[in-house]
């Protein structure tokens, strides 16, 4: 029976990082996976071992086990490997006597099946970690979990304050994924069950979507407050009056007190965004002003600026003079 070199069907070195492991196996699950290649006995055999692979080597536990495994292969050749052998006494004669943990390679796939059947595992994998020990507990190798799997979807600032509903697509099957109002950049949500098929009939893995809130041209987003800008003419800012600010929910009117200063930040209280999972509630909008100066005056309007200054000047004056 030839050794299973797990490192190689993923391609990776024996001292790859589980995030090269992650990658390399992600990479070759697309390229095998069934529902690309149906039909294609070559492609589903090659998914099942790069799936076997990667389920020792992406768990540091199992991978330690299974190191350990090939640094005493040579040693187990010589004495025959046959299906029976017994880990636990060749430890210990090996060890000269000494007490010795024996490995329970049964636990390397994550659980356990009823005695008899092969499934879709491999012979090294049978006879190493589906009961050819004996010793901590000898068992069957059952179906394990599929790969968990990741993706991404892009969404407004709107839908985000709105809440809203995407179809995604995963392995043919439409999926209504409902976002909740609120929900923030970068947010990750867990669709169980919704990741890569099992293997030999184990539970499939999960999918973690990651939602991307698009920047918004008008309004920044801190947390679940708004911040955004408002130009306000020269006339309204001097003398004071009625503006409209944009929020989300729709246009709101507001006092503006007169003599208002150039980026003076006024707030909108609960015009923010909603609060995620807390109905009801949300954060505040806060407007800063920005005043907008004419680009050309008339001659009256040119005029009357010259008499107020005038005035300002003559104020100055006495102000000065007493």
């Amino acid at each position: 029976m030839d050794y299973k070199d797990y490192y190689k069907i993923l391609g990776v070195s024996k001292t790859a990082s589980q995030d090269e492991i992650k990658k390399a196996y992600r990479k070759l699950a697309v390229k095998y996976h069934p529902d690309k290649n149906k039909g294609d006995k070559v492609a589903e055999e090659k998914f099942k071992e790069i799936s076997e692979a990667n389920n020792v080597l992406s768990d540091p536990e199992k991978r330690r086990q299974y190191d350990e495994l090939g640094s005493n292969w040579n040693r187990y050749q010589q004495t025959g490997g046959a299906g029976g052998f017994n880990w636990t006494e060749y430890a210990r004669q090996q060890q000269g006597g000494r007490t010795y943990q024996a490995y329970d390679f049964g636990d390397v796939f994550g659980g356990n099946t009823k005695s008899g059947g092969r499934g879709g595992f491999s012979d090294f994998f049978q006879n190493f970690f589906g009961g050819g020990f004996e010793g901590a507990g000898s068992r069957q190798a059952s179906g394990f979990k599929g790969q968990d799997l990741q993706s991404e979807m892009g969404i407004s600032l709107q839908d985000a304050y709105d809440g809203t509903t995407h179809i995604m697509n995963v392995h043919g099957e439409q999926l209504r994924i409902k976002l909740k109002p609120g929900i923030e950049d970068k947010q990750t949500l867990k669709l169980k069950g919704k990741g890569a098929p099992g293997v030999n009939g184990g539970p499939a893995g999960d999918l973690y979507l990651t939602v991307h809130v698009a920047p918004h041209q008008q309004f920044e987003r801190k947390g679940d407050d708004l911040h955004t800008d408002l130009p306000v003419d020269l006339y309204t800012v001097l003398l004071g009056g009625k503006v409209t600010v944009n929020t989300l929910s729709g246009p709101v009117n507001m006092q503006l007190p007169a003599l208002t200063q150039n980026g003076k930040v006024l707030r909108l209280r609960d015009k923010g965004m909603p609060r995620y999972n807390n109905p009801g509630q949300f954060g505040d909008l806060y407007v800063r002003i920005q005043v907008e100066l004419p680009s050309q005056l008339s001659s009256e309007e040119k005029h009357l600026f010259e008499e107020l200054k005038r005035l300002k000047e003559q104020k100055y004056a006495g102000t000065h003079s007493s």
